[in-house]
Formats: C-alpha cells, sequence, structure tokens
C-alpha cells in the first residue's frame, strides 16, 4: 500500500485539501445568505441549481464508494497499482455530502421566495432525466460482473459533465440581462480558491510519489478544478468588468423584465400597496 515520502508534502496535502473544503463549502452560504436577505431568487438560474444537484450528488456517489468501500479501492489498485494512493480523501467526502444538502436548502428557498416568472426549462428537465435513466442502466450493467469501479467512474464522469454545462445557464442569464443581481459574488470568490486548492492538493501529491497517475486515476477531480476556476473567472469578470453593481443586496436595484407572480392587471387593488 502506498505511503507518503515526505511528511512536509503531506501535511501540505492535508492542509490544501481542509483549506479547499471550508472555501467550497462556505462558497454555498452567500447565495443562500442572499436569498434570505432579498425574500427573493429572482437573479439565481433555477436550471443551475438542478444541474448542480445533480452533479454534486454524482460526485458523492464517487467519492464515499471510493473512500469507503474496500471492494473498489482493491479493484481501484488492480487497475492502476498496488503502489499508488486513492486518489480521495476524506475532505472529499465531507465537501460532498455538505454541498448536496445546501444545494437541497436553495431549491427549498426557490419554493419559499419571490421567484418572478423563472422556472426549470424543458431542457434541464430532459437532461436531468436522461442522466438518471442513464446511472440505473449503468448500475444494472455493472451488477453482473461487479464493475464497481467502472460504476463509479460512470458518475465520476457524469459529475464532469454537469460540471462543464451547469454554470452555462447562469452565465447566460447573466448576459441576456446584463446584470449580476440575485447571483453571489462571494460564491464565486470561493469556489475559484476552493478550486485552484484541490487542484494544488493533487499536484502536491504528484511530487511526493513522483507520478501522474493521481490526476488521470481520478481524471473527475482534475477536470472539476479546471472547469471551476475557468468559469469563476468568466463571472468575475461579468460582475467587475462586465456589469458591475454597487449593492446587490438592495432588491430595488432590479431592473429585469421579469413576470411578478401577481398580475397587476388581475389585481388592480393591489397595485398600490
Amino acid at each position: 500500500m502506498a505511503s507518503w515520502n515526505s511528511l512536509g508534502l503531506e501535511i501540505t496535502y492535508e492542509a490544501f485539501g481542509w483549506i479547499a473544503f471550508f472555501s467550497w463549502s462556505f462558497s454555498f452560504y452567500p447565495q443562500v445568505i442572499l436569498n434570505y436577505k432579498r425574500k427573493s431568487v429572482v437573479g439565481l438560474n433555477f436550471d443551475f441549481l438542478v444541474l448542480n444537484m445533480t452533479k454534486h450528488s454524482s460526485y458523492l456517489v464517487y467519492n464515499a464508494a471510493m473512500f469507503f468501500s474496500p471492494v473498489i479501492k482493491r479493484q481501484y489498485h488492480e487497475k492502476y497499482g498496488f503502489g499508488e494512493m486513492i486518489p480521495v480523501a476524506a475532505n472529499d467526502v465531507a465537501f460532498s455530502v455538505h454541498a448536496v444538502a445546501l444545494t437541497a436548502f436553495t431549491l427549498f428557498q426557490v419554493l419559499i421566495y419571490e421567484r418572478g416568472s423563472q422556472k426549470v426549462s424543458k431542457t434541464c428537465i430532459g437532461i436531468t432525466v436522461i442522466v438518471f435513466l442513464y446511472a440505473v442502466v449503468c448500475v444494472f450493467l455493472a451488477w453482473p460482473n461487479h464493475s464497481w469501479l467502472w460504476l463509479i467512474s460512470v458518475f465520476n464522469t457524469i459529475q464532469v459533465i454537469m460540471t462543464a454545462i451547469k454554470y452555462i445557464p447562469q452565465a447566460f442569464m447573466n448576459f441576456q440581462r446584463k446584470s449580476t443581481v440575485g447571483w453571489s459574488i462571494g460564491n464565486i470568490l470561493l469556489d475559484l480558491l476552493g478550486g485552484v486548492l484541490n487542484f494544488g492538493q493533487m499536484g502536491v501529491q504528484s511530487i511526493d510519489q513522483e507520478t501522474l497517475v493521481n490526476f488521470y486515476g481520478n481524471f473527475g477531480k482534475t477536470l472539476l478544478s479546471l472547469e471551476v476556476v475557468l468559469f469563476d473567472i468568466l463571472f468575475i469578470f461579468q460582475h467587475y468588468v462586465l456589469y458591475p453593481v454597487k449593492n446587490e443586496g438592495n432588491p430595488t436595484i432590479m431592473e429585469e423584465n421579469i413576470t411578478p407572480l401577481i398580475n397587476s392587471e388581475e389585481k388592480p387593488q393591489l397595485a398600490n400597496v
């Protein structure tokens, strides 16, 4: 079984991992707090939330299975070598559990706060259904031969694909509205820090082990970090350069042409309330 060659690199690896965990975990809270303060989720793309839940759920399956299952660990070592370290750390599992919980809570906020005419698109619903059916089919395919490493790699692939597409609806909405109001930049800044540290964590392990196996042995984590960094840079550019705002927490600055939940023409007596 592989072990660390350098105590200093091991400590650095753990430090990077847990700082990334707290950074990524805290990145969910600015959006939750912003929704609470505004009592509104207008400006937060619902497709992003649904795709994000699909992504994090898939990533939780992969991380938990790889970290806790002796069978999957054995299959990983048989494929990549018994001298290789498992590329999933405790902080990866902790992050996934927290991410699923906070994304679910944000979805709950969608149900209780003002949301204008926003709704989940048919395209997003279709993608989610296809992903679910694909996962179910893969479970049945893996079952006869106990191909569990292959199966969790499927979930890893799903999370990579979801990461690649989940930001697109929000980025496009920001472009259409020419505004990032309702979309928390605090979320993005913490997300970027987590992505950079996550990638750095893998680099530290590669230096210690003198191999790049952990990069392609857990390609999902590698691509996740790269995708996060690229999209976060895009959102930062949108927020600070293209569509800067002075106070995104003030709902009175909302200028989007969004249909309210209650039509003022149907309820004229409420117009001056």
